[in-house]
C-alpha cells in the first residue's frame, strides 16, 4: 500500500471518530494547523473533502448567537392569539353587561306604577247611608219596657201595660179623643196634666210614657192593677 492510500485511510478514520464522538473530533480536525496540512507542506494528493471536513468541524465550534426566524414567528402568532382571546373575552363581557342593563330596564318598566291623568266629574251628590229607623210605635214600646224593668216590675207587668195602652191609644203619641179631650199614649185627661213631666208633652212620646207610669203606680200600684180596673170599668 502506498503512502497516498495510507493518508486517505487515516483522514477517513479521523472524520468517523469526529462524527461518532459528537464533537470530540472537532479538536482533532482543528489540530491540522497550516504547517501540517498537505497543501501547505507540499503533500501531494490531499483530498478536497478532508479540507471541507475540517472547515465544517471548525464552524461547529463557533457559538450560536442568533434566534431562528421560526421562533420569532411563533411568538408573534402567540401574541396575536392572546390579543384575540382578550378582545373576545371583552366583547362577551360587554354583551353580558348590555343584556343585564336591558333586562333591568325592562323589569323597571314592568313594575312602574300606572298614573291616571284623566278626571271625571258628576252632578250626583254623595248620599249618606240610609239607616231605617223602627216605627215610632216600636220605639215607644222599647222605651216603656226599659222603664218597667228599672222599677223592678216583672215581664208580666209590661204585658199588662202593653194591653192597656194598646186599647187606649194603640201607642200613638198624637192620639186625641174628641169626646173626652184625652190625649197621648196614656190618654191623659186633660192632656195638659202631662206638662208636669215636660213641656214637650204634645209631641214627645217619652215624656208621655214617664208621666203615664208615674200615674199608674200612684193610683193602681202596677200596670196589671190598672189593666184590671180598665177591664172592669172600661177606663182607668
Amino acid at each position: 500500500m502506498d503512502s497516498r492510500s495510507v493518508l486517505r485511510n487515516t483522514v477517513a478514520a479521523l472524520v468517523a471518530v469526529t462524527v461518532t464522538a459528537g464533537g470530540s473530533g472537532v479538536a482533532l480536525a482543528g489540530e491540522w494547523t497550516a504547517p501540517e496540512r498537505p497543501q501547505e507542506t507540499g503533500w501531494p494528493g490531499w483530498p478536497e473533502w478532508a479540507g471541507w471536513a475540517g472547515q465544517t468541524a471548525s464552524a461547529g465550534d463557533t457559538a450560536w448567537t442568533g434566534r431562528p426566524e421560526w421562533a420569532s414567528e411563533a411568538e408573534r402568532t402567540a401574541d396575536t392569539q392572546r390579543t384575540s382571546d382578550t378582545q373576545r373575552t371583552s366583547d362577551i363581557q360587554q354583551t353580558a353587561d348590555t343584556q343585564r342593563t336591558a333586562e333591568t330596564a325592562r323589569t323597571a318598566r314592568s313594575v312602574r306604577p300606572v298614573t291616571h291623568v284623566g278626571t271625571w266629574t258628576t252632578r250626583a251628590a254623595a248620599q249618606p247611608p240610609r239607616v231605617r229607623r223602627a216605627p215610632a210605635k216600636i220605639r215607644s214600646k222599647a222605651y216603656a219596657f226599659r222603664l218597667v224593668t228599672r222599677r223592678t216590675w216583672s215581664g208580666q207587668q209590661f204585658q199588662c201595660l202593653d194591653s192597656l195602652w194598646t186599647r187606649e191609644s194603640n201607642w200613638n203619641h198624637r192620639a186625641y179623643n174628641h169626646g173626652s179631650g184625652a190625649y197621648g199614649i196614656p190618654q191623659a185627661l186633660p192632656g195638659h196634666k202631662m206638662g208636669y213631666e215636660g213641656s214637650d208633652w204634645r209631641f214627645n212620646p217619652q215624656t208621655q210614657i214617664r208621666w203615664g207610669l208615674r200615674y199608674i203606680k200612684g193610683r193602681y200600684g202596677s200596670p196589671c192593677g190598672a189593666w184590671g180596673h180598665f177591664r172592669s170599668h172600661n177606663w182607668y
